[in-house]
C-alpha cells in the first residue's frame, strides 16, 4: 500500500494549478537571472594560455574557432581525478547533444582537462562523445578560473566565491573543480564573462531536470549517485 497522498482527479488539479503558478514564478525569477548574468562587467583575460587539441596547439583565443562567444566546462579529469570525475562524465552526456545548436547561436563549447590530450581522447571514445575537449596540462587555466585573487588561490577561500560550505577547500590540492566559464571575443581581446561551480552547473543538466519531475525525484543516497552510463550494468 502506498504511503503517498492518493486523491481524486479534480483535487489533483487544483493542487496542480497551485504548483503551476510557483512553476511561473520560477520561471520569471530564471528570466530575471538569465539577464543579469548578462550584465555582470567583463574581465580582460591577460594569461596566453595555451591548450593541446586535436588541431594543435591553441590560444584561448583560437578555441573561439571563429565565433565570438565560448563556454568552457571544467571537467575533472587530471592527477587528482585520472579515472574521470562520474558527476563530470553524466553532465557531459547532456552536453554531448548541445554542440551543434550552440555552434548555430555563435558559442563555441568545449570540455578541458588537467589530463593528457590522448588520455581524454581514449575517455570520450569509451563515452562514445563528440563534444570537443582539450587538455590544459602545464597551464594554470583551471586554477585560475576557480579562485579570484592571489590571496584565495592561497588559501582557497575563493571557491565558490567564499561560501561557507567551501571555506576551507584546499585548492592547492583541488585543482580539478566540477566549473563552467564563459568568455567572449571582441576585437580580438577575450574577456572573462562568467563562472559557476559545483551545484550552479546541474540547472545545465538534462537528466537532473527529468529527474526532478519524475514522480519519485532524485535518489540522495550514495548507492544512487551517477556514474559512467556504462558502469550502470556492475552496480
Amino acid at each position: 500500500m502506498t504511503q503517498h497522498i492518493v486523491s481524486t482527479r479534480e483535487d489533483w488539479l487544483a493542487a496542480r494549478r497551485e504548483l503551476l503558478e510557483r512553476e511561473k514564478e520560477l520561471t520569471r525569477r530564471s528570466d530575471e537571472l538569465a539577464r543579469q548574468r548578462q550584465e555582470l562587467p567583463w574581465v580582460r583575460v591577460e594569461e596566453e594560455y595555451v591548450f593541446e587539441t586535436d588541431g594543435g596547439p591553441r590560444t584561448l583565443a583560437e578555441l573561439f574557432d571563429g565565433r565570438s562567444q565560448l563556454i568552457v566546462y571544467h571537467f575533472m579529469h587530471g592527477p587528482n581525478t585520472p579515472e574521470g570525475c562520474p558527476g563530470c562524465t553524466f553532465a557531459t552526456d547532456s552536453f554531448n547533444g548541445s554542440v551543434a545548436h550552440l555552434n548555430a547561436h555563435d558559442v563555441t563549447f568545449t570540455c578541458a582537462s588537467r589530463s593528457p590530450l590522448e588520455t581524454l581522447n581514449a575517455y570520450k571514445r569509451r563515452m562514445g562523445w563528440s563534444v570537443p575537449w582539450v587538455s590544459s596540462q602545464g597551464t594554470d587555466f583551471n586554477r585560475d578560473f576557480t579562485a579570484f585573487t592571489e590571496e584565495e588561490r592561497r588559501n582557497g577561500t575563493g571557491f565558490n566565491f567564499g561560501t561557507p560550505r567551501h571555506a576551507d577547500l584546499d585548492l592547492v590540492d583541488g585543482e580539478e573543480l566540477m566549473a563552467l566559464s564563459a568568455f567572449v571575443l571582441e576585437e580580438g581581446v577575450v574577456y572573462h564573462t562568467y563562472t559557476c561551480y559545483d551545484r550552479g552547473t546541474e540547472a545545465l543538466n538534462a537528466t537532473w531536470q527529468l529527474l526532478d519531475r519524475a514522480p519519485k525525484g532524485r535518489s540522495g543516497e550514495p548507492k544512487d549517485w551517477p556514474l559512467p552510463s556504462d558502469e550502470y550494468a556492475a552496480r
